[in-house]
């Protein structure tokens, strides 16, 4: 599933490609489940002859602001991706919604269809987007809030934890296992468990990850496919994390891989002890 950083990564590309451009045609397959808020036909009249002015993230979501007064939301799910292809791009089975300006179609596909398209018309954003929880790399991220979240699920895994888009909006599994690799927490530790002094790290540790992974992936380029490997340094877990038998870029130890709370799971026993 797309993470913060491959979703910001997602919405350069459209913004990149549109912003200040006219959509002169918006096509929809308009039975789909993935038009939430509103039937594929209000977004076809509310979005045609509109202008793309600015474009946010926050967690895993996207919101384009059209004109003056058309919010689009879209969140990616498990298979969702954002393309640029030509003005007169034939939609395949699995675009399911496309934007079309006089240069390029901004196309939303989407194979398993778990994401989903809002839409809203008003001067203020989307009740649905304002109650998003704060950014990690916001100001409203403390390490108390963090202390406390943690002790509020005292009896899960910080693995799980750390998933809890509530608390810790746009960490995804890999970013997860990243954090607690770096934080040298162990997946399964119960929430309750950590001391002060690894709270607070798992929280730098949250904000480190994050800044870093928009800078690497999201700052990757314009209409490049998001190919993560070609820009996370070795010195990262990611690297090293997909397959069975994989190394520790810190102690040469061999990492493992298992399932914790119903999501595979990967850390270096070397450097993360239970």
């Amino acid at each position: 599933m797309p993470e913060l950083a491959e979703v910001e990564f997602f919405r350069k590309r459209w913004h990149q490609a549109a912003q200040g451009k006219q959509i002169v045609q918006v096509l929809t397959h308009d039975r789909k489940k993935l038009f939430r808020s509103a039937p594929a036909s209000e977004l076809k009249n509310g979005l045609k002859g509109t202008t793309l002015r600015s474009s946010m993230t926050a967690a895993k979501q996207m919101l384009f602001r059209f004109g003056s007064d058309k919010w689009l939301g879209i969140h990616l799910g498990m298979t969702g991706e954002l393309r640029v292809e030509t003005a007169t791009y034939s939609p395949l089975k699995h675009d399911h919604f496309v934007l079309v300006t006089k240069r390029h179609s901004l196309v939303f596909s989407d194979p398993r269809m778990f994401g989903k398209i809002e839409f809203h018309q008003g001067k203020s954003t989307p009740v649905w987007w304002s109650r998003i929880a704060p950014a990690i790399l916001s100001e409203q991220f403390t390490p108390d809030v963090v202390a406390k979240f943690l002790a509020r699920r005292a009896r899960a895994p910080i693995k799980a934890v750390l998933l809890m888009q509530e608390r810790f909006p746009g960490i995804g599994n890999w970013m997860a296992d990243e954090i607690l690799w770096r934080a040298q927490i162990h997946p399964r530790r119960l929430a309750g468990s950590l001391s002060h002094t690894e709270s607070r790290t798992l929280w730098r540790e949250c904000r480190t990850v994050c800044r870093n992974a928009l800078r690497t992936i999201a700052g990757a380029g314009n209409y490049l496919p998001p190919d993560l490997n070609t820009h996370i340094p070795d010195t990262w877990l990611f690297n090293h994390r997909w397959c069975d038998g994989g190394i520790c870029p810190k102690t040469s130890g061999t990492l493992i891989r298992e399932e914790i709370g119903g999501r595979t799971t990967c850390w270096s026993p070397k450097r993360q002890k239970l």
